[in-house]
């Protein structure tokens, strides 16, 4: 099995109101998906792990808008496939139509991953 760079979807801004607390408990909600995506033998990637660094060396010259969703959509050139997380999210839905244009694997749940492991009893 090859291993695939697999892009984790899912709420980040959405329904926090902009508050710090609820977005980082967004994002530890994104990073739970990556160790199980690694333990398949994939490479998990989020695209705040790549924008948001951009974004807080942009300052202030761009918003959230003008990196987030093109950091997705960029990566979604090199990814091979999408896990989609539950909850409203304009972003993640984007990343979703954009992967089921290119013709990607579009997963809803860490276990329809290729290669994943059982948790053991």
């Amino acid at each position: 099995m090859k291993p695939m760079l697999i892009l984790i979807a899912g709420p980040y801004r959405s329904g926090t109101g902009g508050d710090p607390a609820l977005i980082a408990a967004n994002l530890a909600r994104l990073e739970e998906a990556a160790w199980p995506i690694f333990q398949a033998g994939h490479v998990p990637m989020i695209g705040e792990w790549v924008a948001l660094p951009v974004l807080a060396r942009a300052n202030g010259a761009a918003t959230a808008e003008d990196v987030l969703y093109p950091t997705a959509q960029r990566l979604l050139q090199h990814c091979d496939a999408v896990l989609r997380l539950p909850g409203a999210s304009t972003g993640a839905d984007q990343d979703v139509a954009i992967a089921r244009d290119r013709g990607l694997p579009v997963y809803h749940r860490i276990e329809e991953i290729p290669g994943h492991l059982a948790p053991s009893a």
